[in-house]
């Protein structure tokens, strides 16, 4: 956890010199001078809007394992993606699993499993809005490619998760004959783990709910493009509808390599690239950057007001998140035990 910590600090460091690296900040601060203020309106709502679903469609892939009520996904929710951003190495992943098992009967290891599924309907469908741009647009080779392997990666990922399900006793067979190779405690522990992860992936066999979490995720995700889209627009930029799309996936991949909280630098470095290296739309890196900084600002403080808003009703903290993961491991090899 300290490499990935300490990795992403300075990877975040570098982004931030180059993102700032030759620029004349008079002209950056000039910029924001212009701004249209009605469009950073509508950006809010876009982007509330666009939270409040994602956590409904959180409880779509939730109901299978119990029916949340809407005002505890959406409080749990906000609280889970101020963690994301606040604290580093991903451990803030774990804040919705952890904040969602205390509030219900769902363990925090099936919990989890929900988040993957969440995960991987968002890669898809950022890959479709890739695909599309790739159709229309002649870009470069580095992201063709890594399209085409987070497309492969993601296929491989999803066929898994669906031969897990429907296979389930077969699958655990195969895992349990390399969890033999595992000292006795350490195996139960994670074939317990396993059997309640899988217990998050229920969703996927039931097709109406897929296509239905398809259908919300492309609502999600467009409502973000519609977003970027006014940001630029507040910016008086001159550009195609196709560069929100673009800006989008860069943005995306940006943010999931390693980062200090609150993806500083990446998150600069991103729409920079987006915006003047990819495609020759004339915008210039100090447009650019005051673009970044303002809608990293944004972004940032919609996350940060939600979730302090609700942390009153949903406290927690790292090690209680940690403790919970060993509690249940401890009280599942007790049962085998007794059983």
């Amino acid at each position: 956890m300290n490499k990935k910590i300490i990795s992403g600090i300075l990877i975040s460091a570098v982004l931030v010199y180059l993102s700032f690296r030759g620029i004349n900040f008079q002209d950056t601060f000039l910029h924001f001078k212009n701004i249209q203020l009605s469009y950073v309106a509508i950006f809010v709502a876009f982007t509330l809007l666009m939270q409040t679903i994602r956590s409904y469609r959180w409880g779509v892939i939730l109901q299978p394992l119990q029916k949340i009520d809407q005002l505890s996904l959406f409080s749990v929710t906000a609280v889970g993606f101020l963690a994301i951003a606040a604290i580093p190495a991903r451990l803030g992943e774990l804040a919705r699993p952890y904040l969602i098992s205390k509030k219900s009967s769902i363990k925090m290891s099936s919990a989890l499993g929900t988040i993957v599924v969440e995960r991987v309907l968002d890669v898809f469908s950022v890959l479709i809005i890739a695909v599309v741009i790739l159709m229309i647009m002649d870009l470069p080779s580095w992201m063709i490619k890594s399209s085409i392997i987070l497309l492969l990666l993601m296929t491989t990922m999803l066929v898994c998760i669906v031969g897990l399900i429907l296979r389930r006793e077969k699958a655990l067979q195969i895992i349990n004959l390399i969890l033999n190779k595992l000292p006795g405690k350490f195996a139960h522990n994670i074939d317990d783990l396993i059997h309640h992860f899988t217990d998050g992936f229920q969703v996927i066999i039931n097709i109406k709910y897929l296509l239905y979490l398809f259908f919300l995720s492309a609502i999600i995700w467009l409502l973000d493009f519609a977003a970027i889209y006014t940001l630029l627009k507040a910016f008086n930029f001159a550009l195609p509808v196709i560069a929100s799309f673009v800006l989008l996936v860069v943005l995306v991949a940006g943010i999931t390599i390693p980062t200090a909280p609150g993806y500083i630098g990446n998150w600069h470095f991103a729409c920079i690239l987006a915006l003047t290296e990819i495609f020759p739309w004339g915008i210039t890196k100090p447009e650019a950057l005051s673009f970044a900084i303002v809608y990293h600002f944004l972004s940032m403080a919609i996350v940060v007001i939600l979730g302090v808003t609700f942390l009153p009703f949903n406290k927690f903290s790292v090690s209680d998140m940690k403790k919970q993961v060993n509690k249940n491991n401890v009280n599942e090899d007790s049962k085998q035990q007794e059983s």
